[in-house]
Parts: C-alpha cells; sequence; structure tokens
C-alpha cells in the first residue's frame, strides 16, 4: 500500500492551551491532518463556563479557521444543571472531569461524584458528553499509584454508567488492559479514546525521560497490546483522542524537588502520519479511518459535510522537527527527530 486516505479526521481530546500558547499550536491541528478537535478545558484559568467556552472557541476559530473546534466545560461547583442547558444551547458538546491533582490543570478537579449527579442528569437530559480523566488520585494507605490508579478507577466508571445508563460517557486516554475490557463490558453510551503515544510507549519509555512522562503514564507491553488489539479489532467504540499536550521545554526538561516536571506529550504537528506509521506497525492499518474518523463521529453525532476531500497519506518517510517555534513560544513535539514512514500528500 503505497496510499492511504481518511475521510475527515477527527481528534476526540486536543489541548490547545491559552495565549500566548495557543498562537502557536493551534494550527498544528490542520498541519497533523485533522478537520475537528475537541477541546479540554483545563486552561489557565479553567473553562467553568458557556459565556467563558463561546470565548475560547472564538479565539481558536480565529487562529485556524478551516478546523472545527468542539468545546467543553470543566467540572467544578460553578456547574449547575441550568448551566448545562445554557451550554447545550450554545453548541457546547461536553463536559469533562479531573479527578483533584491527579494531571496538568487539575488543582481544582472533584473529589466525590455523587455530588454532582443533578448535574450528570442534566446533562443526559440535554445530550452532553461525560469526558472522565480515569484515575484516581495517589494514596499510598490504599497502595495507590501512577501504575494502578486507572485501574482504580474503573469501579466509578462503572457506577456513573450504571446510574445513568443514557449518559455518553467517554473514558480518556485508557492506558490498561482492564480499561479496554470494562468498556468493551458497557453500554453503548460508553466510549473510549487511545491516544498515539500510548500505542507506542511502555513504563520503560518515559522513566527517567520527562519528554515521555503524560498522565496517565503508560503501562505494561501487555496493556500496549490491548489497546493495539482493541483497534485491530476495529471495535466502534474505540477511537482516537491524542491527548496533544504542549508545554515550553523548560518545564519538560526540569525539575526540582519543589517542581516536578509537566506532564504531557505533544503529537499534533505529525498526528495523523504518526498514527498511519504505529498502526502499520502492528497490522491495523486498514483500520486508520475507523480510528482517527468514523468511530469518533458516530459516537459523537458529528457527521462530515456532504464532499468533505479525503485526506491522503503517503509512503514518503518524513523527519519529525526537533522543535517548533514561535516568538518566544516553543514545543518539542513527540519523537522528535525520527523519522514516520507516512506523510500527508501535498
Amino acid at each position: 500500500m503505497e496510499t492511504i486516505s481518511a475521510t475527515s479526521p477527527a481528534d476526540f481530546h486536543c489541548h490547545l492551551r491559552q495565549p500566548p500558547m495557543s498562537s502557536l499550536v493551534t494550527p498544528h491541528v490542520l498541519k497533523g491532518g485533522f478537520r475537528l478537535a475537541y477541546i479540554m478545558p483545563n486552561t489557565k484559568p479553567p473553562i467553568t463556563t458557556t459565556a467563558q467556552a463561546v470565548e475560547y472557541k472564538q479565539l481558536l476559530q480565529k487562529l485556524e479557521p478551516n478546523v472545527e473546534f468542539l468545546m467543553t466545560l470543566y467540572l467544578s461547583p460553578d456547574l449547575t444543571p441550568e448551566e448545562v442547558k445554557k451550554a447545550k444551547a450554545a453548541g457546547i458538546v461536553g463536559v469533562k472531569s479531573y479527578p483533584r491533582g491527579v494531571t496538568t490543570g487539575s488543582e481544582g478537579g472533584i473529589e466525590s461524584y455523587e455530588v454532582y449527579y443533578p448535574v450528570f442528569q442534566a446533562m443526559e437530559e440535554a445530550g452532553l458528553v461525560l469526558n472522565l480523566h480515569g484515575e484516581v488520585p495517589s494514596d499510598a494507605s490504599k497502595n495507590i499509584c501512577v501504575l494502578n490508579a486507572e485501574i482504580a478507577f474503573l469501579p466509578h466508571l462503572i457506577k456513573l454508567h450504571t446510574r445513568f445508563p443514557k449518559l455518553k460517557i467517554v473514558l480518556e486516554h485508557a492506558t490498561t488492559r482492564q480499561a479496554v475490557e470494562a468498556v468493551k463490558s458497557l453500554g453503548d453510551t460508553v466510549g473510549c479514546t487511545i491516544t498515539a503515544h500510548h500505542l507506542a510507549m511502555t513504563a520503560d519509555d518515559w522513566a527517567g525521560n520527562s519528554w515521555h512522562f503524560c498522565k496517565p503514564v503508560a503501562k505494561f507491553p501487555d496493556d500496549r497490546q490491548a489497546l493495539q488489539d482493541v483497534i485491530r479489532e476495529g471495535h466502534p467504540r474505540f477511537f482516537l483522542g491524542s491527548d496533544s499536550a504542549p508545554h515550553p521545554p523548560t518545564s519538560k526538561s526540569t525539575a526540582m524537588p519543589s517542581s516536578p516536571c509537566a506532564a504531557g506529550v505533544y503529537t499534533s504537528p505529525v498526528l495523523l502520519p504518526l498514527v498511519a506509521h504505529l498502526l502499520e506497525s502492528f497490522g491495523a492499518l486498514d483500520k486508520l479511518e475507523a480510528f482517527v474518523s468514523t468511530n469518533g463521529r458516530k459516537f459523537y453525532a458529528r457527521e462530515v459535510a456532504h464532499g468533505t476531500a479525503p485526506v491522503k497519506l503517503e509512503r514518503s518517510p518524513i523527519r519529525v522537527e526537533e522543535e517548533w517555534k514561535m516568538g518566544e513560544e516553543a514545543v518539542v513535539p513527540f519523537w522528535a527527530g525520527k523519522q514516520l514512514n507516512w506523510s500527508i500528500a501535498q
């Protein structure tokens, strides 16, 4: 196979930050081959209201008018059933839940789901999606750390789905075999995103390498195999969410006892070639369009506009840039300096 195409690729988990970083990274969504991006709300400050989300979308649309941006709200005490209705009317698509302290921008994250049941009921009625960062905070007394925090979270996912069976829920950036099996066991209203970098890495890749450190961390080879297998299987409720997360190089390359390195891997500028490269490596290149477009768009009910031209890839090796810069802002992409076997046809 020398060429392959995908109809209107969609990234259902993307971080674009706030200015000035957003000016550098927002155009990279299109550069990486994507026509739709589902935007995370853990900016500084976080996007907690409909008005903030609408303003943020307008900013992103000015930076890259050729991408469709779907907006989310940050689950916090500010979110009420009334605000959910307002968000739906304004075209907001989902609400993102961050357990307190588990990742970038989660300082204001939640500690209990029960208090948000009225919000979830309103979301279920309005048709908003609940996006879950599927980890619990580390707790030595319960033997919980970054390696099993996702597994410890899964009972919360099951409980929420049982309590709100019609609420669409997405378990974000799954990293474990147990997470894959849990999602597969649940109903059609539960989906799951998988990142490109978790298809490539295991714990060995980030242990001692700050550039590969993200939350949730990559786990065991058997876990990576489970992610690859469910894509190769073509399961319709698993789809791409890159969790592409830009950070200044200084925040990734240096760490002190009082300030650990930032969690996040940046893939946006090479995302579609990277996904094709990885899927081919484990015999799933024929599932490319399903993984990067069809499955996610069907789950979110985002149809491709009639007449939209597909994005074509050709077998033409490219070298990943060492760094992307704009003024004082810079980011280092995943696999900087490495070769990918596919490139976007011009």
